[in-house]
């Protein structure tokens, strides 16, 4: 198990965002926190799912602990990488949280259909985004434990 609070290994997350943007916030975001993690940043669905694989670039990467995983992707949609996801029997147990900017109920009964573990709707103002990534690192890697690989 990764405790980073300990000052053992850092908590690795896995951030799926194609908005270049959104992903600098909340990498900025994640490095203000107390808590030691390093974030790998991919910005769609196919790239995910090489990371998780390890294929290519990705080869030597580890098994991230999280992922914050945007639903509107290009070449591979959110809700068929969390299901993908999902069905690994290795890559099952890690938690998967939507950040997306859908509020459509379609959306979150889908992404809780496939077992998302929490579905969170991006505010649009900067400061309630920065707001709501920390509350996510704030129950997912301080309250939250995590699986060991």
């Amino acid at each position: 198990m990764n405790l980073s609070i300990t000052g053992l290994q850092p908590i690795e997350v896995l951030l799926v965002e194609d908005s270049v943007d959104e992903a600098q916030l909340t990498m900025d975001a994640l490095k203000e926190g107390r808590v030691r993690n390093r974030v790998h940043w991919v910005e769609d669905g196919e790239e995910a799912m090489a990371f998780l694989r390890r294929q290519g670039r990705y080869a030597g990467v580890p098994r991230p602990d999280l992922v914050l995983l945007d639903l509107r992707l290009p070449r591979k949609s959110g809700q068929e990488v969390l299901a993908e996801i999902k069905q690994h029997p290795q890559w099952r147990r890690i938690p998967v949280v939507i950040m997306t900017s859908s509020d459509d109920e379609k959306d979150i009964l889908g992404a809780y259909d496939h077992h998302a573990n929490c579905y969170v709707t991006k505010p649009v103002d900067m400061d309630k985004f920065l707001e709501a990534v920390r509350s996510i690192e704030d129950f997912w890697l301080t309250v939250v434990r995590l699986p060991a690989a």
